[in-house]
Protein backbone atom coordinates (compact mmCIF):
# COMPACT_ATOMS: atom_id res chain seq x y z
CA UNK A 1 0.00 0.00 0.00
CA UNK A 2 1.59 3.38 -1.15
CA UNK A 3 2.21 5.79 1.65
CA UNK A 4 -0.12 8.91 2.05
CA UNK A 5 2.15 11.55 2.25
CA UNK A 6 4.03 10.45 -0.48
CA UNK A 7 1.04 10.55 -2.55
CA UNK A 8 -0.32 13.45 -1.52
CA UNK A 9 3.55 14.98 -2.13
CA UNK A 10 3.08 13.86 -5.87
CA UNK A 11 0.01 15.17 -6.93
CA UNK A 12 -0.19 18.86 -5.34
CA UNK A 13 2.21 21.29 -4.44
CA UNK A 14 1.37 24.36 -1.51
CA UNK A 15 2.63 27.94 -2.23
CA UNK A 16 2.70 30.97 -0.87
CA UNK A 17 -0.61 32.85 -2.62
CA UNK A 18 1.37 35.85 -3.37
CA UNK A 19 3.89 33.85 -5.04
CA UNK A 20 1.37 32.68 -7.82
CA UNK A 21 -0.46 35.90 -8.45
CA UNK A 22 1.43 36.47 -11.68
CA UNK A 23 1.78 32.62 -12.72
CA UNK A 24 -2.14 31.18 -11.97
CA UNK A 25 -2.54 31.76 -15.16
CA UNK A 26 -0.26 30.48 -17.06
CA UNK A 27 -0.29 27.68 -15.27
CA UNK A 28 -3.97 26.93 -15.72
CA UNK A 29 -3.48 27.48 -19.88
CA UNK A 30 -0.48 25.05 -20.18
CA UNK A 31 -1.18 22.38 -17.21
CA UNK A 32 -4.48 20.01 -16.78
CA UNK A 33 -4.11 21.14 -12.96
CA UNK A 34 -6.74 22.58 -10.36
CA UNK A 35 -5.90 26.14 -7.79
CA UNK A 36 -7.38 26.20 -4.98
CA UNK A 37 -7.41 28.68 -1.78
CA UNK A 38 -5.53 26.96 0.91
CA UNK A 39 -6.58 29.56 4.14
CA UNK A 40 -6.23 32.95 3.03
CA UNK A 41 -2.50 33.07 2.53
CA UNK A 42 -2.06 29.61 0.79
CA UNK A 43 -2.72 27.98 -2.18
CA UNK A 44 -2.57 24.50 -3.48
CA UNK A 45 -2.21 23.36 -6.85
CA UNK A 46 -3.56 20.12 -7.70
CA UNK A 47 -2.94 17.40 -10.41
CA UNK A 48 -1.76 13.98 -11.46
CA UNK A 49 1.55 13.45 -10.54
CA UNK A 50 2.74 13.67 -14.54
CA UNK A 51 1.01 17.31 -14.39
CA UNK A 52 2.26 18.34 -10.54
CA UNK A 53 6.25 17.26 -11.86
CA UNK A 54 5.50 19.16 -15.19
CA UNK A 55 4.22 22.29 -12.97
CA UNK A 56 6.94 22.02 -10.83
CA UNK A 57 9.04 22.52 -13.31
CA UNK A 58 7.85 25.53 -15.11
CA UNK A 59 7.48 27.26 -11.28
CA UNK A 60 11.43 26.40 -10.60
CA UNK A 61 12.54 28.22 -14.36
CA UNK A 62 10.37 31.28 -13.05
CA UNK A 63 12.15 31.01 -9.77
CA UNK A 64 10.00 29.31 -7.29
CA UNK A 65 11.71 27.14 -4.99
CA UNK A 66 9.17 24.24 -5.30
CA UNK A 67 10.14 21.51 -2.13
Amino acid sequence: MPDAARLRDSTQIVLPRELLEDLEPPLDDEFTVTIVADGEDRCRIIGSPVEIKAASEFLVRRGIAVQ
